[in-house]
């Protein structure tokens, strides 16, 4: 007789499958963790004080997880993909390092953020130092396809946040523009991250593409459905603040949608709370009534769903095992936070 799956048993499944990759990859990523110890040392102290704040700030090493994972799947059975997910971890760091003096934050993950505790200027300066600690590992593992695929994911997410900045207080972006701002910021170190696993373990050029594709559009789902906890009250959960995009006028696909599903008068207060920033009381529930009325969270889930969908198909070269079974429940844990 079939057993019948409850909503509430099938999340908590999903919920549970990132710690199920995270085990399958458990004695790599105890390494990792130590080579990202190591390599944050130096004899300025202020630095591995400052990268340790932010590395042990409260996150799930995603991005690394999934270069150990996607080496493994494509045979890898050396050690090289060590020093790679330590690479690509900093990378990220250094990231949001800068974002964070870029976005003023206050908080990362529900604590002081570094620029916060220590000042804009040794945020900066400790992210570029992470930065080149990345590019040491780069040239350490020696081969200069994987050098190719990491300078250029940095330098597709510097333009990324470049083109960020220039479509904030925006209101007139428009969906493939914004589109194009998180393959570049988010989705371009996922997507690196998953090819460099099928590089190391020296496999055909369709493998890595495949790898490429599942990684870019995981990170698109990625970034989409953090669009949508920005206003979503599992943020406190999260240990985040509601409605930060909102209040810094972060234009992301919920604000386009409503915008322009919304009528002049509903469009009036999206110029006046994100473009021009006069924001007042009630502002951000108005902000979210209006975004529900218009189905803008709703879809912008669904159109995570379809990049989770691309990135699931992406896997399918690949044979059946519980790797690749976890990658791809990885995919609905990262879409089903939204719930």
């Amino acid at each position: 007789m079939a057993k019948v799956v409850s909503l509430e048993e099938e999340r908590g499944r999903k919920a549970k499958s990132f710690d199920t990759l995270v085990a399958l990859v458990k004695q790599d990523l105890e390494k990792v963790n130590t080579t990202i110890v190591d390599r944050m040392h130096s004899p300025v102290e202020l630095i591995p004080q400052l990268a340790g704040h932010i590395i042990a700030s409260g996150g799930k090493r995603l991005r690394p997880v999934l270069t150990l994972a996607s080496a493994r799947l494509a045979g890898h059975t050396g050690d090289r993909h060590i020093k790679l997910a330590a690479c690509v971890e900093f990378i990220h760091t250094a990231t949001l390092l800068h974002d964070d003096v870029v976005d003023e934050s206050e908080l990362r993950r529900g604590q002081a953020s570094a620029n916060a505790l220590f000042g804009n200027k040794p945020s900066v300066l400790v992210g570029d130092f992470l930065f080149s600690r990345a590019f040491e590992l780069m040239v350490e593992d020696g081969s200069l396809a994987v050098l190719a695929i990491l300078s250029r994911a940095s330098s597709v997410i510097a333009e990324g946040e470049v083109l960020q900045l220039m479509t904030a207080n925006d209101t007139d972006t428009t969906e493939d523009s914004y589109l194009e701002v998180i393959r570049s910021k988010t989705a371009a170190l996922f997507a690196a991250a998953c090819r460099i696993g099928a590089v190391v373990a020296d496999r055909p050029k369709v493998e890595e593409e495949a790898l490429e594709s599942y990684g870019l559009n995981l990170g698109i789902a990625f970034q989409l459905i953090d669009d949508v906890l920005d206003y979503s009250a599992k943020q406190a959960v999260l240990g985040k603040t509601v409605g930060d995009d909102f209040r810094e006028g972060k234009i992301t696909l919920p604000i386009i949608l409503a915008f322009r599903r919304g009528d002049e008068d509903q469009r009036e207060f999206w110029r006046r709370t994100v473009e021009r920033l006069e924001q007042q009381d009630g502002d951000l529930d108005r902000a979210i009534t209006l975004m529900e009325k218009h189905g803008s969270l709703a879809d912008t889930i669904a159109r995570a769903r379809h990049y989770g969908e691309v990135a699931r198909d992406a896997l399918g070269i690949f044979p059946d095992s519980a790797l690749k079974q976890s990658l791809i429940d990885v995919i609905d844990f990262c879409i089903e936070r939204a719930y």
